[in-house]
């Protein structure tokens, strides 16, 4: 590489492709969930969460920042789907949180994920920020919505092999949910229509759930099967990020791992998105459909840790 022997270099191999990006969908596509949502929302609810549209790109990321400081919300954003069932359906573990506790114990439940028990937990608490009318209380408990729905609809986020390291695929996450995401977003239809009430709200939830656990094995399969057709020479190239160059997947490698899941990465988002719509809208008919003021509000500093060690599983771990 040019240039490379008259600096001082720190050469760091990263398979996974983007340093930033070890968490489902990076900060990017968490962000356009949340930013496409708002889109989604009938007249009553659009006019408030329009003028909100960047707190809840701003805080997309919140849920995420707090695996830094918080010792409880790794599990949140998971679920072990393999450590229950074999093959989907996914139809043996009960629905309900407190069931699954009684069931499996809790020790054993929160270290194999709640990711969608915690979706209902904090569509529960948006119907208790809309009764109370604290628009920023229902500002941050959307984007954290967003967040835990994103999750969910990721097929990596329901298996045990989160990163590809039980299968030799080290970097499969970052590479499923964010390169592939950030390339290509400018190329899908993100057209959903409006937003629906949900008359079974923790149905659905376990609907994308399961969906994201169908998918795990094509996710796998079809990466070792575009692997096959690639030098390890082609299959990643080298970036040079300010003092320091990482490996990443190749751009030919991406576009036909991208190809090979036949907008698969696309429909998972638009089923995030709509769904984020649909519990927003859902929780505020619940809560009685109170009258929101449109009054934008002053976006409050993120003050979440940024750096630092990761308390619980990371995405990207061995």
């Amino acid at each position: 590489m040019r240039g490379v022997g008259k600096r001082s270099w720190i050469l760091i191999s990263i398979v996974s492709g983007f340093i930033s990006s070890g968490f489902a969908w990076g900060f990017y596509g968490h962000s356009k969930i949340n930013e496409l949502a708002v889109y989604t929302l009938p007249k009553p609810l659009f006019g408030f969460y329009k003028a909100n549209v960047q707190f809840m790109v701003f805080h997309a990321a919140d849920a995420d920042k707090r695996r830094y400081s918080d010792t409880a919300e790794a599990c949140r954003h998971f679920m072990d789907g393999d450590h229950y069932e074999r093959a989907a359906p996914f139809d043996t573990v009960p629905h309900y949180y407190s069931l699954a506790i009684e069931k499996y114990g809790k020790d054993s439940v929160l270290k194999h994920g709640i990711v969608p028990w915690h979706v209902m937990h904090m569509y529960f608490r948006l119907i208790e920020a809309f009764k109370a009318r604290d628009k920023e209380k229902i500002l941050r408990i959307s984007a954290d919505l967003g967040h835990y729905v994103g999750d969910c609809h990721v097929p990596l986020h329901s298996t045990s092999n989160y990163n590809g390291q039980k299968t030799g695929q080290k970097g499969i996450h970052a590479l499923w949910e964010s390169r592939i995401t950030e390339m290509y977003f400018d190329s899908y239809d993100m057209l959903t229509g409006l937003s629906q009430y949900l008359e079974q709200p923790n149905k659905h939830v376990w609907e994308a759930y399961n969906r994201s656990f169908s998918l795990v094995d094509s996710v796998l399969k079809l990466e070792r099967e575009v692997t096959r057709r690639f030098s390890p020479e082609d299959k990643y190239s080298w970036e040079e990020r300010g003092a320091v160059i990482v490996r990443i997947y190749s751009d030919r490698f991406c576009r036909a791992y991208h190809l090979s899941l036949n907008d698969m990465v696309e429909e998972r988002l638009k089923a995030s998105l709509i769904m984020l719509g649909s519990l927003i809208y859902t929780a505020w008919v619940q809560a009685g459909q109170p009258d929101l003021d449109n009054m934008p509000l002053e976006d409050l500093p993120n003050v979440l840790p940024e750096k630092g060690t990761m308390i619980g599983r990371g995405e990207d771990e061995t």
